[in-house]
């Protein structure tokens, strides 16, 4: 016996429409998908941090460190450096070629989004502003602690993430520095991130082991601390990269 085969048994879903906003998202650059994407999952970080922090607190006794304390400090500046090194990785995912290259922005890339989570998670607990608002690494006080900084007295973020390009901390890229990263192509591009991302490394790793040392919270000692050892290894891994193509790093951030 056949079976006639009606209108409506050949009737699908009505596709689900498509917005604007769907079309333009997909469409976008990777590194806009990508800071869109990053901004969500900041905030699920964030409030897992806050939420982690909490019952620390009901446990432990409640732990806050004031506007000047080394633990707000270095959780808004490195807050802001971070940010910079997950820029370079997004753009890096977005035009090496290299499975190396790329395999190590990946992990810079959602490494350092997790720690800048956490740290704006503890800054949301302690009642502190986000993002630095006087001169950068004033927290870091002690004897030596404070090299490299003479050209940047009287500098300040002004409560607002800074320009990717300007340099307010040690080993941050300038504006001329990722221009040329936004230009650069094949090899010439994949030597400057990793040049660049090096520097970063270099100059971040003070600000870590001061707070490893300094900082009055455990967990933010614990995770400078983490940062401090992850950093030094994979700076060991880029220099190898640099070598392996036949470049040279960039002096090291004074």
């Amino acid at each position: 016996m056949s079976h006639d085969v009606t209108a409506q048994d050949t009737e699908t879903e009505p596709a689900a429409p498509t917005t604007t906003q769907d079309r333009g998202l997909r469409s976008a650059p990777r590194w806009i998908r990508t800071l869109v994407v990053g901004s969500v999952a900041l905030a699920l970080l964030v409030l897992g941090a806050a939420l982690g922090m909490t019952l620390q607190e009901r446990l432990n006794g409640p732990a806050q460190p004031d506007a000047a304390s080394v633990d707000v400090g270095f959780s808004q500046d490195l807050s802001v450096h971070h940010q910079q090194a997950v820029l370079m990785a997004g753009v890096a995912l977005e035009r090496s070629t290299d499975p190396a290259i790329r395999s190590l922005a990946f992990d810079i890339e959602h490494t350092q989004l997790e720690q800048v989570g956490r740290m704006q998670g503890w800054l949301s607990l302690w009642n502190a502003a986000p993002l630095p608002t006087g001169r950068p690494m004033a927290w870091m006080t002690s004897a030596g602690s404070m090299t490299g900084m003479s050209s940047m007295t009287g500098m300040s973020h002004g409560g607002a993430v800074p320009a990717a390009g300007i340099t307010t901390m040690p080993g941050m890229a300038s504006q001329a520095d990722l221009n040329r990263l936004g230009t650069a192509g094949g090899k010439d591009f994949d030597v400057l991130f990793l040049q660049l991302m090096l520097r970063h490394h270099q100059g971040g790793a003070p600000m870590a082991g001061y707070a490893a040392q300094h900082a009055q919270t455990p967990q933010v000692r614990n995770l400078a601390e983490k940062i401090l050892v992850s950093q030094t290894a994979e700076a060991q891994y880029l220099t190898t990269l640099i070598t392996q193509d036949g470049a040279r790093p960039l002096p090291s951030p004074s």
